[in-house]
C-alpha cells in the first residue's frame, strides 16, 4: 500500500494522508467520466464487506483557475472535502450555489443533480476529495448535457 501526502494551504494546518492501493479494484474514473475541466485521479476503490454490493471510491478532482464541470449526477452518495482553494457548488434540492473553502465539505445525496461544480477563483487552482458509496461496477459520474 502506498501513502500519498497532500499539504493544505497556509490557512489550514496539517496534512491529509490517503492510502492509495490497487486502483483497478473498482470502476474507472477519468476526466471523460466527469466532464471536468481539470484532472480527475482515482485514489482508491474498495468493496465494502459490511454493505453487500457497494464500493467505497475516493477520487481527487483538481480544477485549474476558472475550471468547471458541466451539470452531472453521481451514482450513490458523495461526500466532498475541499483540499485547496475554493470550490463553488450547487446540488439540486440544497439551495443556491455556495463557495466552500479549503477544510470545508458538502454532501450529495443519491438522485441529486450537481448543477454547479467549479473553481471559485480565476487565478488559483482548487482541489477536492470526493468519496463515493455506490453499487459495485456502476459508472460513478454521468453528464446531464
Amino acid at each position: 500500500m502506498n501513502t500519498v501526502f497532500i499539504k493544505y494551504g497556509p490557512s489550514v494546518a496539517g496534512a491529509v494522508f490517503l492510502a492509495a492501493g490497487d486502483l483497478n479494484a473498482g470502476p474507472a474514473v477519468n476526466a471523460a467520466d466527469t466532464g471536468a475541466d481539470g484532472t480527475v485521479k482515482q485514489l482508491r476503490s474498495e468493496a465494502l464487506p459490511n454493505v453487500t454490493g457497494k464500493n467505497l471510491t475516493a477520487i481527487l478532482v483538481t480544477y485549474p483557475p476558472g475550471g468547471k464541470s458541466g451539470k452531472h449526477h453521481h451514482a450513490g452518495s458523495v461526500f466532498a472535502y475541499v483540499i485547496s482553494g475554493a470550490i463553488r457548488s450547487q446540488v439540486s434540492g440544497q439551495g443556491p450555489a455556495k463557495v466552500y473553502q479549503a477544510g470545508e465539505s458538502f454532501f450529495e445525496p443519491p438522485g441529486s443533480e450537481h448543477l454547479v461544480s467549479e473553481n471559485a477563483s480565476a487565478t488559483e487552482p482548487a482541489s477536492l476529495l470526493a468519496v463515493f458509496v455506490a453499487d459495485r461496477g456502476t459508472k460513478l459520474t454521468t453528464s446531464d448535457r
